[in-house]
């Protein structure tokens, strides 16, 4: 059995998860893995799991000009990030849209900047919040601004 895992991937991070998945498939199946670019019709026909993933910008996937707005970060003196060798040509957004309907088996991955793991606040059978609740959002709330400052620019 053959599985294609094609990924996109601007600083690398993406890349470095779709190589890790490729590896753990082995075991199972005979693997390509390839940047976006070069997934072409002939491989997607070859593969019987389609494995697709590409970086979160946005809160969505990457458009042409988060795309843009990524190398231009790149660019900057200092920042430290660098586009990696294969992020030219289409995105994810565009190679699913042109992908068209497919049969077969398919799975998708992303990568995105968590600050925090996900939190569920409980409600209670009464549709309101158990006694506790408001307070440890609260917390949370505390904890994400603490966090994420450690993320953004320091302002001028």
């Amino acid at each position: 059995m053959r599985a294609l895992v094609v990924y996109e991937s601007l600083y690398g991070n993406t890349h470095v998860v779709a190589g890790n998945i490729a590896d753990g498939l082995r075991s199972d199946f005979e693997v390509t893995l390839v940047p976006v670019a070069e997934a072409s019709w002939d491989l997607i026909a070859d593969a019987d799991l389609l494995v697709a993933g590409a970086p979160t910008h946005m809160h969505g996937m990457s458009s042409r000009s988060t795309r843009r707005m990524a190398a231009e970060a790149a660019d900057k003196d200092g920042s430290g990030l660098r586009i990696e060798p294969d992020a030219g040509g289409p995105g994810m957004r565009d190679w699913l849209g042109d992908l068209g309907h497919r049969d077969g088996l398919a799975a998708t991955f992303d990568t995105r900047q968590l600050v925090a793991a996900p939190e569920s606040f409980l409600v209670g059978s009464q549709n309101t919040l158990l006694d506790g609740e408001t307070a440890r959002a609260r917390r949370w709330g505390m904890m994400l601004g603490a966090v994420s400052k450690t993320y953004l620019p320091t302002p001028a």
